[in-house]
């Protein structure tokens, strides 16, 4: 009796894409994740817009306003650099350089990342010292942050690392 192993799965994709077919694939999957993103960016926004126009605004320390307009001009920047991708599909849209287009639209949503992290951290900072006082509100938003970090950048840059870039 022999026994045959198992047939292996074959390594080359069906249909394999030509350079610009993934190009194309891969800005359309981009764009669709700063879509998600745009949106979580314009609810915090608008939060922080509401939050200057409610009568207690008006008690908070000096402190407190140097967080809330840090805070909106990281949620306005990470809008602006979230867009910015869009911006640029738009307006080299039939551009022969796509592979590079992708390569600084991923940068630039990386660095749209890290603005969102730092508004919703900010927003968290100024939510959280209004309610518990500044100690506890700083030892928590540090926790959050380093959620933030930890699972938008040190995870995906771990599960890479391994791996090779196939797709």
């Amino acid at each position: 009796m022999t026994i045959t192993p198992p047939p292996q799965p074959d390594p080359t994709p069906p249909n394999p894409e030509s350079p610009a077919a993934r190009a194309d694939r891969r800005l359309i999957e981009l764009l669709q994740e700063l879509r998600v993103l745009q949106t979580g960016v314009q609810i915090v926004f608008a939060f922080l817009l509401g939050v200057a126009f409610t009568p207690r605004f008006a008690e908070l320390g000096d402190t407190q306003q140097d967080i809330y307009v840090t805070t909106l001009l990281l949620a306005v920047l990470a809008s602006a650099v979230f867009a910015t991708p869009v911006a640029l599909h738009r307006g080299l849209f039939h551009h022969p350089g796509k592979e590079r287009i992708v390569r600084v639209s991923v940068r630039v949503a990386q660095l749209g990342l890290v603005l969102l992290a730092s508004a919703l951290s900010g927003a968290v900072l100024l939510v959280l010292d209004v309610v518990l006082g500044a100690p506890a509100a700083l030892v928590i938003t540090s926790a959050i942050a380093l959620v933030f970090a930890g699972l938008w950048f040190v995870l995906p840059w771990a599960v890479r690392r391994p791996l090779r870039d196939t797709d």
